[in-house]
């Protein structure tokens, strides 16, 4: 089992998951981060650290979003890897409370 990265994370893009991550599994694009699969060692360790609580396992992840499993197993292939913490977008904390937001995504 793996965790993914959900529709939350969409323009909002907080990486204090990164920090905590032992493997570097994070993969970053334009306006959200994902979790390769491949990499990830279900450690649980970003699940907490999510401020806008986007990161499930995916057993767990909720119907409306279970396409986000196949999204961050395709984009994290062409995303590059994040290894140390950034800034989140100036507007985060706007977006935080925002649903619906899977049209938003940029690849």
């Amino acid at each position: 089992m793996t965790y993914v990265v959900t529709e939350s994370c969409i323009k909002c893009k907080y990486t204090d998951c990164v920090d905590v991550c032992p493997v570097d599994c994070f993969r970053e694009g334009p306006n959200m981060l994902v979790i390769d699969p491949d990499e990830c060692i279900d450690c649980t360790l970003c699940v907490a650290e999510c401020p806008v609580e986007a990161i499930y396992a995916e057993d767990d992840v909720p119907p409306a979003q279970r396409e986000f499993i196949v999204l961050n197993a395709e984009l994290a292939k062409g995303w590059q890897p994040l290894i140390e913490r950034k800034a989140a977008p100036g507007d985060a904390d706007a977006w935080a409370a925002v649903g619906d937001k899977k049209h938003l995504l940029e690849r």
